[in-house]
């Protein structure tokens, strides 16, 4: 009948003898992305001819949907049942990747060609996120074939393409068929782990709110000379408002933003001793930055943050001598599921009037991506951290979200699901943008981690 210590074997082997980075080799070679267009083939390709035929062969009744939203990429379901009373797990992932940026990769690299160079793997989508889904359906086949064919619970997927363009038209898409998707938890692949070395469990995602800051002073610029000193610069008035809403130290002056309660005890518990950066990361961390009295994990796992994306006034790449005529930042607050987005816009309008800039507008604002969370002491979460680290031999790392974003809302929302983030990358993998690459000992024990995942999944005692 095979057994648990057999199927991690098998997954391991597969890693060690190259079987595994060859197939990756295949998917990062599909130029499957969502952002640039003329890729709509490449899209579909990914998901009929590399997914579908993989799956279909461990026993999958595999279909491909269009989006429910005009001019976004397919969603692939698939789900193998093998007894309507056995538990039911639901798995996502993403075929879609961010454009391929191919003039900006360094020499010898090639977004569309998988490149190992040490313990790296280069290539776009190798961490973010073909790497991370193949790893685990690479694991799952290592278990049915440990297990005979069978794996002792049901399996369902989905897998999107056009996560890297906000996941439009997921939410629509569960919502219509939330009778066919519905599962008794999501166990998933995505994001970094909290450093390169400590397997990592997150439990869900900060969200993104989003909006412009505009100050309009006059129909055009006017000279500087005759001007400068004497009417008001739109640049330096809109870069005090920012300094009103933000302190020279990254404190967050809108306290209507924060999380009502302060950081959750089951949070703040989880997150003690939490490690965070790794990869090159731990360098850029300024430790003075943010809300004073909050560890770094607290404040990445635990808190909202306020940051300007972009800003522009004038022209910068070709100036000219005129004092401008307007001034305009693009902001971002990532927020935890203990804050209402609902408040950020008024709350945020009333701080600014109070502070004397009551002509400076708040445009286009809203939700790109809400905030989802599973309570970090949910039995699901200790199911699976007893799993990984009998695995893995190594402590594993909860922590209440990923620092990036992910649609994990749309599965609660409809759903119902527990969340059980596992990521196999890092933050230094420069997803994303240039010289992506998947690192070997994370991608590697991610493998055994799932192994055991799916096996112990089968063998009874789940909660």
């Amino acid at each position: 009948m095979g057994s648990r210590e057999g199927a991690v074997a098998r997954a391991l082997a597969h890693f060690d003898t190259n079987a595994f980075r060859d197939h990756l080799a295949e998917l990062v070679a599909i130029r499957s992305t969502s952002q640039d267009p003329g890729h709509e083939a490449d899209v579909m390709h990914y998901l009929s001819a590399a997914i579908q035929p993989w799956l279909e062969r461990m026993g999958f009744t595999v279909a491909i949907h269009a989006n429910p939203r005009a001019g976004f990429g397919p969603i692939l379901t698939a789900e193998r049942i093998e007894d309507p009373s056995l538990k039911t797990i639901l798995t996502y992932g993403h075929g879609d990747t961010v454009r391929g940026l191919e003039d900006q990769w360094r020499a010898g690299l090639d977004p569309w060609t998988l490149t190992e160079e040490g313990d790296l793997w280069y290539g776009r989508g190798s961490a973010d996120n073909k790497g991370q889904h193949a790893i685990n359906l690479s694991a799952l086949e290592a278990v049915l074939a440990e297990r005979g064919g069978k794996l002792g619970f049901n399996l369902k997927m989905v897998l999107e393409t056009s996560e890297e363009r906000g996941s439009v038209g997921l939410r629509e898409f569960v919502a219509a068929n939330k009778d066919a998707l519905a599962a008794d938890v999501l166990i998933a692949s995505d994001g970094p782990r909290v450093t390169p070395d400590v397997p990592t469990i997150a439990t869900g995602t900060r969200g993104t709110y989003h909006f412009d800051l505009v100050l309009d002073l006059r129909p055009g610029g006017v000279h500087s000379g005759h001007w400068g000193g004497l009417t008001a610069d739109p640049a330096v008035l809109l870069t005090h408002a920012l300094g009103c809403i933000v302190d020279r130290k990254g404190k967050i002056l809108v306290r209507d933003w924060l999380p009502r309660n302060g950081v959750p005890a089951s949070v703040r518990s989880v997150l003690a001793g939490c490690p965070v950066g790794g990869g090159g990361e731990a360098a850029r961390i300024d430790p003075d930055w943010g809300e004073p009295g909050l560890t770094s994990a607290e404040k990445i796992y635990g808190w909202n943050s306020f940051i300007v994306l972009a800003m522009l006034s004038g022209r910068p790449e070709n100036p000219v001598n005129a004092v401008a005529p307007n001034a305009r930042a693009h902001c971002q607050i990532r927020y935890t599921v203990d804050t209402d987005p609902a408040d950020f816009g008024p709350a945020l309008r009333a701080h600014l009037d109070a502070e004397g800039f009551a002509n400076v507008r708040i445009e286009n604002a809203g939700i790109r991506m809400p905030a989802s969370r599973t309570d970090p002491a949910h039995p699901w979460v200790g199911w699976a951290v007893t799993s990984m680290e009998r695995s893995i031999g190594k402590r594993v790392q909860v922590i209440p979200n990923s620092s990036g974003g992910l649609p994990g809302d749309v599965f609660v929302d409809h759903l119902g699901v527990p969340l059980i983030w596992i990521p196999h990358s890092y933050n230094g993998c420069k997803q994303h943008g240039p010289d992506e690459h998947f690192l070997k000992g994370p991608a590697r024990e991610g493998m055994a981690g799932y192994a055991g995942i799916w096996w112990d999944l089968g063998a009874g005692g789940t909660p």
